[in-house]
C-alpha cells in the first residue's frame, strides 16, 4: 500500500475486525431482509421463494377498483416492490437468484436487516385482518407510540382521516409506511 493512499495496514486492522464480527453473526443467524423486487411482480416473487423453502413475508391489503363495467376487488401488497425473507446471509442465494428480484435492501452494499421485533409485530398484527392500507412515507407530524391492541409498541405518525384516529406507521429501511385505524386510548405521544 502506497505511503500517499493516507490509509495504513495497521488501519486496515483495526477497521476490519468489527465489520468482520458482524459479517460472520449475520452470515449464521436468520433475520428478515428487504428483498426489493421488479415492479408488480411482488406475488411471483413470494411464490417463487415459497418454492424455494425460504421463510417470507408478502402482506396484502383489498382495494375495490371501478372499471367501466364492474367494481373489481383486488388483493395488492402493503409495500410495493418489497418481499421480506427471513434468511441467514450466507443463504441470501436462494433469493437473489429469484427472477425479479433485484437485491437486498442496505447500506454500503451489505444488506440490513431490520428489527426483528417490528418484523413480528406488523405480522402478528396483520394476521388479525384490521384494516390496514399502504400510505406515503411520512417524515413530518407528531409521532406516537401504541400502546394497544395487536401494534401495540410501533412507533408511527398520528393522522386523522375521516374523523377516526389513524396512525401511519413507517419501515424507515424500504422508505414505505402503512396506515392502521386506532383508538385515542391506545396512543401515547412520544417525548
Amino acid at each position: 500500500m502506497s505511503a500517499s493512499s493516507g490509509m495504513t495496514t495497521q488501519s486496515l486492522r483495526y477497521c476490519a475486525p468489527n465489520r468482520d464480527a458482524v459479517l460472520s453473526e449475520a452470515l449464521i443467524e436468520e433475520r428478515w431482509y428487504a428483498a426489493y423486487t421488479c415492479a408488480n411482480h411482488e406475488k411471483c416473487v413470494a411464490a417463487e421463494l415459497r418454492a424455494r423453502n425460504v421463510e417470507h413475508f408478502l402482506p396484502l391489503y383489498t382495494s375495490v377498483r371501478r372499471w367501466r363495467d364492474r367494481r373489481v376487488q383486488l388483493e395488492l401488497p402493503l409495500f410495493p416492490g418489497y418481499v421480506f425473507a427471513r434468511l441467514a446471509l450466507r443463504n441470501r442465494l436462494h433469493v437473489l437468484q429469484v427472477p425479479s428480484v433485484v437485491r437486498l435492501v442496505g447500506f454500503n452494499g451489505l444488506p440490513t436487516a431490520l428489527p426483528e421485533e417490528e418484523m413480528e409485530i406488523l405480522r402478528s398484527g396483520l394476521t388479525e385482518r384490521l384494516r390496514a392500507e399502504p400510505h406515503p412515507f411520512l417524515t413530518v407530524g407528531q409521532r406516537v407510540r401504541i400502546t394497544a391492541g395487536p401494534f401495540a409498541g410501533l412507533h408511527g405518525v398520528l393522522r386523522r382521516k375521516k374523523g377516526k384516529l389513524r396512525v401511519v406507521v413507517s419501515l424507515s429501511l424500504v422508505q414505505r409506511s402503512i396506515a392502521v385505524d386506532v383508538d385515542s386510548s391506545d396512543v401515547l405521544p412520544l417525548i
